[in-house]
């Protein structure tokens, strides 16, 4: 079985940033050398991670994280990398929660030393759920798992949210606050069309996304209820696992304040993007795990909050998604690995589910 090719993400020289990274780290802890310098193979499309250790006498050897603002040759997925935002985030969660957030080291704002700001984190061991080849297809780790192990593991995610959500004082996370007019869920799909305008600026744009836009305005929530903070990227892609146990939360660029079924909407709608393209490609794919009712149901009883309006919220998940991919396949476009079709609509993977949920015919 074969999917397209991965598109490119960078235009950097690994073997230059490990040299630049050498330089650099000598500045913080003198002395030190990064070794082992490696991109791991599952590199995100927008911020770029390096995998490194310190050789170092104190510390001994260390191992550690880079995540490094997006190379503007490369078409970025997000018009903007605030590597700030994502430092003090991930601090701020892991002064505040028992989330499993890898322990922050050094912030580097000059883009001098790498060619863009950067920070670094302790690195955690384990295994993450794939993206390519998603986890929902035979052959991978969390495929082969026992139903009670996939159980475990969903429980223990879905508590993720349940915990941030809940343990995260609201005033300790005011500057992800976005801008604008009107309460936290406004503001959020208020940013994300002004994201859209920036995708189509002077490309084909999406008579798709925009029906979904104006279906989310008849969805409207009455009462949106209360205002959290949101982990953004909300799925199991974005864990570290020790067995089937949580070690680490990663990717926090998309944070922000919002309401709690935003996170929820993502988590579940991302899990059924992946189960989706699983069963177009004729495999059974894991249908019963993260479920919406039964995601629903367990963060209702560990959070005291029952989700409301989770059709807006699933639907403005898989809108949000669909800007990327539109993005995404636009970069491609950029470098010469895709062609603009004549319905830009299909160049979203996934606008067969979007378009069945404007026209409210999905979760049928």
């Amino acid at each position: 079985m074969t999917t397209a090719p991965r598109p490119r993400t960078s235009t950097r020289a690994p073997e230059d940033i490990a040299r630049r990274l050498t330089a650099w780290l000598g500045t913080r802890l003198p002395g030190a050398k990064a070794v082992g310098v490696t991109v791991p193979a599952s590199n995100g499309m927008s911020s770029e991670t390096l995998l490194f250790d310190i050789e170092h006498p104190e510390p001994p050897l260390h191992a550690c994280a880079l995540r490094l603002a997006a190379d503007p040759a490369a078409y970025t997925v997000f018009p903007v990398y605030d590597m700030v935002r994502q430092y003090r985030t991930m601090r701020v969660v892991g002064e505040h929660s028992d989330l499993p957030v890898p322990k922050v080291l050094w912030l580097e704002e000059d883009p001098g030393p790498l060619g863009a700001p950067f920070f670094v984190m302790e690195r955690v061991e384990g295994r993450v759920p794939p993206d390519v080849m998603p986890y929902t297809y035979e052959g991978n780790w969390l495929h082969a798992a026992s139903d009670a192990e996939r159980e475990h593991l969903e429980a223990a995610s879905v508590g993720l949210l349940a915990r941030l959500h809940d343990q995260v004082p609201l005033p300790e996370a005011r500057f992800l606050e976005l801008p604008g007019e009107g309460d936290a869920l406004r503001r959020h799909v208020a940013a994300q069309r002004a994201y859209y305008e920036w995708v189509v600026d002077g490309v084909a744009r999406s008579p798709l996304i925009e029906d979904a836009f104006d279906r989310l305005e008849h969805l409207w929530p009455a009462d949106p209820g209360p205002t959290v903070l949101n982990w953004g990227d909300a799925r199991i892609g974005n864990v570290v696992y020790d067995g089937f146990e949580p070690a680490a939360v990663l990717d926090w660029e998309m944070a922000a304040l919002a309401t709690r079924e935003v996170d929820l909407g993502w988590t579940i709608y991302l899990h059924r993007f992946f189960q989706d393209l699983t069963v177009g490609f004729g495999q059974r794919g894991l249908p019963d795990f993260f479920r919406r009712d039964r995601v629903e149901a367990r963060y209702a009883r560990l959070t005291g909050h029952t989700p409301r309006d989770m059709d807006f919220h699933t639907l403005y998940a898989a809108l949000r998604h669909a800007v990327v991919m539109l993005r995404v396949a636009y970069r491609q476009v950029h470098f010469g690995e895709a062609v603009v079709p004549a319905d830009p609509d299909t160049l979203i993977l996934h606008h067969g589910s979007l378009r069945a949920m404007v026209q409210g015919s999905y979760w049928d």
